[in-house]
């Protein structure tokens, strides 16, 4: 065979491989496209129905009881925890909010008003909340006509009580609830057994506790911030890229709201006072313009005729701005914009002097013109 055949019969070789390479990798790219359908579907599906929502919202958690027929009835709680935007019934998904106060409680002591502080405005994802759980301890009894009995935990309630909410919780907002105990409804006397259970019934409330401040700065082309101070602190807010701030978590009341620009910025410090902050609502206090901090300088001087009192004056924006000499004769015309001014020199009446022009006096940035030692004639 020649090398010109030889050569034919391999590239026919060859291209039969290279289309049978082609047909394999097109099998294999319908099949990996297929599984990554298979997988996008089937992640869809897992998803929870709950729609999401951004931000962050805060709770916080109280527990009280009704009056009931007992000595005193004592639980152990030992964690409150939520499930937001998962309306699942499995164990995944709880969130602790880490309670502040756990431990042994009478509950009949938390009757008219009193209550104990489970969770103080802990953040939370906004959305749907679904549940509260309320998990207590081993340590549960309760005393009878001056007998103490313990209280057994039913094996369907040990893991916590759950307790249905699905409120919504909107952005910035802070939102208080109320555990509500019912213990005549909690405590069985199981038959003839003579053990008492516990199988916590439990309602729960809430009310919003606070509001927010929102508004915009301007200008806004460096960092802003927007504060107002509480009871418990500072709450800041930077302006963001079109110079909108929102102040969440606000208690009700009537506020001060400051705005501070970056001290590099020229602009001075701007405040907003008797701002009115409701519960549940968005107080928005408009439009907030930023001014410009002046480039001033001043002007000093001292006058040497002995016992005269005279007045330094320049005229500004068209005011006439002025200062008296001490009595070492010496004069300090602060807080004058940078220019150039003539600066008029009046003794008072009586002295027999004249008033005197300094004309061309430059001020200049975060400097003082001295103009010496004068004597009036």
């Amino acid at each position: 065979m020649s090398s010109k055949s030889r050569f034919a019969s391999y590239m026919i070789i060859e291209n039969k491989k290279t289309l049978e390479f082609m047909k394999a990798f097109k099998q294999l790219k319908l099949t990996f496209l297929s599984l990554l359908a298979l997988t996008l579907f089937n992640c869809t599906e897992d998803n929870n129905d709950t729609p999401q929502a951004e931000g962050k919202s805060f709770i916080s958690v109280k527990l009280v009881d009704d009056p009931g027929d007992f000595d005193n009835v004592f639980v152990e709680v030992v964690d409150v925890m939520v499930k937001v935007n998962d309306n699942s019934e499995g164990e995944e998904g709880w969130i602790s909010l880490d309670p502040i106060n756990t431990g042994v409680y009478d509950l009949l002591e938390l009757t008219g008003g009193v209550n104990v502080l489970l969770a103080d405005d802990f953040q939370i994802p906004s959305g749907t909340l679904n549940q509260i759980r309320l998990v207590l301890g081993e340590d549960n009894s309760v005393v009878i006509d001056g007998e103490t009995h313990p209280l057994n935990t039913p094996s369907a309630q040990q893991s916590g009580l759950k307790i249905q909410v699905n409120q919504t919780l909107e952005p910035g907002f802070t939102y208080d609830y109320v555990l509500d105990f019912d213990v005549d409804e909690s405590i069985v006397i199981a038959g003839n057994s003579g053990n008492i259970n516990l199988k916590p019934v439990i309602r729960a409330t809430a009310e919003v506790s606070s509001g927010k401040i929102e508004g915009v700065v301007t200008p806004f082309d460096f960092q802003v911030q927007a504060a107002v101070t509480t009871p418990d602190g500072d709450i800041t807010a930077y302006v963001d890229e079109n110079g909108a701030f929102v102040l969440n978590g606000v208690p009700a009341g009537v506020h001060t709201v400051t705005i501070t620009p970056d001290p590099e910025s020229g602009y001075a410090v701007a405040m907003v006072e008797n701002v009115e902050v409701v519960n549940g609502q968005i107080t928005n206090i408009g439009t907030i313009e930023l001014l410009e901090v002046p480039v001033v300088g001043a002007i000093t001087g001292t006058i040497l005729n002995e016992g005269v009192v005279a007045t330094a004056a320049v005229e500004v924006n068209g005011e006439m701005v002025e200062a008296t000499t001490d009595e070492t004769g010496a004069f300090l015309l602060a807080d004058i914009p940078v220019g150039i001014y003539a600066v008029t020199i009046t003794p008072e009446e009586g002295t027999g002097l004249t008033e005197l022009v300094v004309p061309d006096v430059e001020v200049v940035a975060d400097m003082t013109a001295d103009l010496g030692e004068i004597t009036l004639e």
